[in-house]
């Protein structure tokens, strides 16, 4: 299945917020980092750049941090319609910054908590809607705790892009499959 582009912009950006929580280390220090995570994931409107607005979007990410750990549909859905419903989504399409017709579920002036939330909802609204939760994923690197969205056509990534998670695991099964043969 090829999703919409902004529905895979919107799942990619809900795996990088929620990795900005990754292995105990928060990287959403401050509101200058927040301004750099949203200028890096391309958010429009309007920011207060704030602490309150800061410590919203962090409250977001654990929420939405859930969806990777639950393979229950219903709870999942639970989340994307709480989610909606806060922000009192509203859709319209919309043409923006070079961007194509694309849907907005928020005004740009909105807070950004409610921007960012009804962008990562209804991506994974369209998840649910095609029955692709799998593609919701961690990393399988054995020291790794990211997550990320799994857009391979066949399923099949299984490391994230954040710490070399793949390279590492091949080297070990090499020098693993090497010392098995030297015995």
């Amino acid at each position: 299945m090829q999703f919409a582009h902004d529905t895979e912009v919107a799942l990619d950006g809900a795996a990088a917020l929620v990795n900005t929580a990754r292995g105990g280390e928060e990287r959403l220090t401050d509101p200058d980092a927040l301004a750099t995570f949203l200028d890096r994931e391309r958010y429009s409107g309007t920011r207060r750049g704030d602490g309150a607005e800061l410590a919203t979007v962090r409250d977001l990410r654990d929420r939405i941090a859930r969806l990777w750990d639950t393979e229950d549909v219903d709870q999942v859905v639970g989340i994307v319609n709480r989610v909606l419903s806060d922000a009192h989504a509203l859709p319209q399409l919309i043409r923006h910054d070079g961007w194509d017709w694309h849907l907005h579920l928020t005004p740009r002036d909105a807070p950004l908590v409610d921007r960012i939330g009804t962008e990562i909802a209804m991506a994974v609204a369209d998840l649910i809607r095609a029955q692709d939760l799998e593609r919701l994923k961690r990393c399988a690197g054995e020291d790794c705790d990211a997550v990320f969205v799994d857009l391979s056509r066949n399923r099949s990534r299984r490391f994230c892009d954040l710490g070399n998670c793949a390279n590492r695991a091949h080297v070990a099964a090499y020098r693993a499959r090497k010392a098995g043969r030297a015995d």
